[in-house]
């Protein structure tokens, strides 16, 4: 007897009940193991990763022709992946990569896809990523910070908002990317600023998470996006915090990492995108004027804002060959005892001040379940993949190891200090370089940028 319309199982059903097998086919397996296997199941793969990223810098196959107009993101993933490893290129390679870049950078601010192209947010915060992580005099002192200003005011949209380039569209992705490189470069001031806390409080839906647009559906991507850029322009309190988090909890799924959206399946890649927002969440509870948690406390100086409520190929995803498929009553985080003014170090030492501050609450999600998905299920040799039966990329080896940072440090009460062994699943060598939640960049490298263009 057929099912009645009403009981069949959706497409969507299907494929959740799918990746479940599969993941659940990997942990049976995993526990069935002796010990010394299931040590070695749990292993960072170093070598073969930093075989796999080196090789792409140095040379791509043909069908990466399609990737032309994202050169600077295949930088910024390659390079940020091997320094979360602890490692670094060699001088010849590094030097390549900033005449690269350099070639990258538009005569009028900012940066293209490649040389000679137009300038885009997006590559722009790839760029400036990637020569921040190659750290030093010449990769620092080749940005051109006045001409970017001027690009980044171009970028401004009337809306409070930025385009992400002449003409393009105008959401959340572009605030970020934007006010994380004004942040970072210490050219972050009131004209940049201005009205960007509106538009992403406007994005902010009624299920907690911020969408790209006003509108649009919650997602992990721009939530990350809204409440970072929040914090680094001193409004983060304009968000409803408590909805938030209670958004982002609940993506974490049964197989352990999490999901992107609502109803939707479990991708590697937002063990940053959503666990990077937990790292942000346990700052802020000892940072802004108000507790973050839901309480019965009366005194709440926090505006929640709420907006009416995309493709499941996440940003940047690639293909087995490495194809894209395409108010004032507020309160604010501020430096200690500075307000806000026109000078643009008031906004710089933001991104300083928050990660100076100690975690006091514990981890916003299952960071042992997230560690066990991103080595058993992400993990093959030489990269990291969205899901089991997808392919690697250098997207999802980059914002899976960032993730995996995240986790390894989410019970460390200050940056960057070692964490116990018992909070790194595996053998404690897999233990990966501490990021600033903020920027995903490595955390020596923020502070050496830090210093570096708090002197020009």
């Amino acid at each position: 007897m057929e099912p009645s319309p009403e009981s069949r199982p959706t497409v969507t059903q299907h494929e959740q009940w799918m990746v479940q097998h599969r993941v659940f086919e990997i942990y049976n397996l995993f526990i069935g193991l002796p010990p010394n296997a299931q040590a070695v199941s749990l292993e960072v793969l170093r070598d073969k990763h930093i075989e796999y990223l080196t090789k792409g810098l140095r040379q791509l196959g043909p069908s990466f022709v399609v990737l032309d107009a994202n050169r600077p993101w295949i930088c910024y993933w390659i390079l940020h992946s091997i320094a979360l490893l602890g490692e670094s290129v060699d001088p010849e390679l590094e030097d390549g990569i900033i005449d690269f870049l350099s070639r990258c950078q538009h005569p009028n601010g900012g940066y293209g896809g490649g040389p000679g192209q137009l300038p885009h947010l997006a590559t722009t915060y790839a760029a400036v990523n990637s020569l921040i992580t190659l750290g030093g005099q010449r990769a620092l002192s080749s940005i051109n910070r006045d001409k970017l200003l001027s690009f980044l005011l171009q970028m401004k949209h009337v809306s409070g908002g930025f385009r992400m380039h002449d003409g393009g569209e105008v959401d959340v992705r572009a605030c970020y990317t934007a006010i994380s490189v004004a942040s970072i470069l210490n050219i972050l001031d009131n004209e940049l600023v201005q009205d960007v806390g509106n538009y992403i409080a406007s994005c902010q839906t009624y299920e907690g998470g911020i969408a790209g647009e006003p509108g649009s559906e919650a997602h992990g991507g721009y939530t990350f996006c809204g409440l970072a850029a929040m914090i680094l322009i001193g409004e983060v309190n304009r968000l409803d915090l408590p909805s938030l988090i209670d958004w982002v909890v609940f993506r974490q799924g049964v197989e352990g990492g999490f999901q992107g959206r609502t109803n939707k399946l479990v991708d590697g890649c937002y063990s940053f995108w959503q666990g990077g927002v937990s790292a942000l969440i346990q700052r802020l509870h000892s940072s802004v004027d108000e507790p973050l948690m839901p309480s019965d406390a009366e005194d709440d100086c926090s505006t929640g804002t709420e907006s009416s409520a995309t493709s499941d190929v996440c940003e940047g995803e690639q293909d087995p060959e490495g194809n894209l498929s395409l108010a004032d009553d507020t309160c604010h985080f501020r430096p200690e005892g500075e307000q806000t003014t026109s000078n643009p170090s008031n906004f710089f030492n933001i991104g300083l001040n928050f990660i100076r501050e100690p975690s006091k609450l514990e981890p916003l999600f299952q960071s042992v379940a997230l560690q066990q998905y991103i080595l058993l299920c992400s993990q093959v040799e030489g990269g990291f993949r969205d899901k089991p039966g997808k392919h690697k990329d250098y997207y999802h080896t980059c914002y899976c190891l960032s993730g995996l940072s995240v986790c390894q440090y989410s019970w460390s009460k200050t940056s960057g200090s070692p964490p116990l062994p018992g909070m790194v699943l595996g053998p404690y060598s897999n233990l990966l370089q501490p990021v600033h939640p903020l920027f995903n960049v490595v955390l020596d490298q923020f502070y050496e940028a830090h210093e570096f263009f708090s002197r020009t």
